[in-house]
């Protein structure tokens, strides 16, 4: 079973990530971004669902660079999943090389089927 990542400070967030994907998916979670790196290159998922804007020393956008900075873990899929949705957000997302961006509040059927098209 393929396993994926969710990333949010927002433990309701993560609870309704973690519902839509999980009869398909082996889900973890984190909460912030130290834990989220951590937990990523300890468990090595197959997709991160991350959230930009968390608590402490690492947000978001700082996760995906470290994941794109190690070779054992810069294949791993990586979707944005954030309030943030201006224009220069979306484009700042795909600098630093999310998979995908999605704009919360956002369809959890779209996002899903992202997953499916990508670990699939």
């Amino acid at each position: 079973m393929k396993k994926i990542l969710i990333v949010d400070d927002h433990a309701d967030m993560r609870r309704l990530l973690a519902i839509s994907a999980g009869n398909e998916y082996e889900v973890m979670e984190a909460e912030d971004g130290e834990s989220a790196f951590e937990a990523t290159r300890r468990l090595r998922p197959d997709a991160v669902l991350l959230d930009i804007m968390m608590p402490g020393a690492m947000d978001g956008l700082q996760v995906l660079d470290a994941i794109r900075a190690d070779p054992a873990l810069k294949h791993i899929r990586v979707a944005m999943v954030t309030a943030r949705g201006q224009a220069t957000d979306l484009s700042a997302g795909k600098d630093h090389g999310a998979d995908a961006y999605f704009v919360k509040p956002f369809s959890p059927l779209k996002l899903l089927s992202w997953l499916r098209t990508q670990l699939n």
